[in-house]
């Protein structure tokens, strides 16, 4: 029954998955992937197909979904830049309750959160965030099968993120409270996780018997951790801010020091693309604690599992 309990659902953010669904579709990932690395070459969503809508630029989430559907043996239908489904001047209503009559399910890479909302109230058919300017549920689902991969668990691990509070700080803050890990976030005063998503993953840690902290000390963050995060301290839309947040963010990059910081053992990780030199120094991203690229693959065996619960 629980392998039933995704089946037409929207995921939107982190926060709509209860902690047993983080988990199904965890162990659903590692299944599909043993079973593709063993040669199972099984279709379940032929003759289905996927709107893929990007509204934002895309390496990782577009190859990653697509190669996903192919693996499915569903159709990835691919409507980005000047040619996206929003581009034309239609309502967004009108819109969605067309795609819903050609798709089986619409995943959107956009801007505004509200917009994935909206699609997601006029669409009967799932729909997926593939990154909102708030939230990241597609990574955050990839990052904590990177770390059930790399440390056998996810309850309890320490797992400090440091740098600019923004959707994949939300997301993290979701993901480990519900996963019951102690997540610690770490940024400059004036950029950090909005407040209301704070206190929403604080209310989560509550039930799953987690720890979430927002502090200002980088060091603070990561001493102890198992896995230390970051992420670029400019995203797409922030391009006029850069010289400005270069020198805020300075003190967070994450070097060899900050690093040794951590647990013995920690994992560093990093959603890409990487501003090298900026957020973390070629030492660490290309050094031994590095996971970034088996947590780039981990988008594809994540949405794979995603894709095959919600379309059931």
């Amino acid at each position: 029954m629980m392998s039933k309990a995704l089946a037409g659902r929207d995921l939107l953010r982190m926060a709509d998955l209860s902690a047993e669904e983080v988990a199904l579709i965890i162990d659903t990932a590692l299944e599909e992937k043993a079973a593709w690395e063993a040669g199972v070459r099984d279709k379940p969503l032929a003759g289905m197909a996927v709107a893929l809508v990007f509204e934002k630029p895309s390496v990782r989430t577009r190859v990653s979904f697509e190669v996903a559907c192919a693996r499915l043996g569903a159709t990835p239908i691919v409507l980005s830049g000047p040619e996206s489904a929003f581009s034309r001047g239609e309502t967004v209503a009108d819109t969605a309750r067309v795609l819903e009559r050609y798709c089986d399910a619409i995943v959107l890479r956009t801007f505004a959160h509200g917009k994935v909302e909206e699609v997601a109230s006029w669409a009967s058919v799932p729909v997926v965030n593939s990154l909102s300017d708030d939230h990241h549920p597609c990574q955050g689902l990839a990052d904590m099968l990177t770390v059930r991969e790399h440390l056998g668990k996810l309850e309890g691990v320490g797992f400090a993120y440091v740098g600019d509070g923004n959707n994949m700080a939300h997301t993290y803050l979701e993901a480990g409270a519900l996963t019951g890990m102690d997540v610690r976030i770490a940024s400059p005063e004036g950029f950090e996780p909005s407040a209301d998503i704070v206190a929403g993953a604080e209310r989560l840690a509550a039930r799953t018997g987690a720890s979430v902290r927002v502090m200002r000390d980088p060091f603070d963050a990561v001493r102890g951790a198992q896995v230390v995060a970051a992420d670029t301290w400019a995203s797409m839309g922030q391009e006029d801010e850069h010289a400005e947040r270069l020198a805020l963010f300075e003190p967070y990059r994450v070097d060899a020091d900050l690093m040794a910081a951590a647990s013995e053992g920690a994992v560093f990780m990093h959603c890409l693309p990487a501003h090298r030199g900026e957020e973390v120094t070629d030492e660490v991203i290309d050094g031994p604690a590095s996971v970034v690229f088996d947590e780039a693959e981990n988008r594809l065996h994540a949405q794979l599992a995603l894709l095959k619960l919600l379309l059931g």
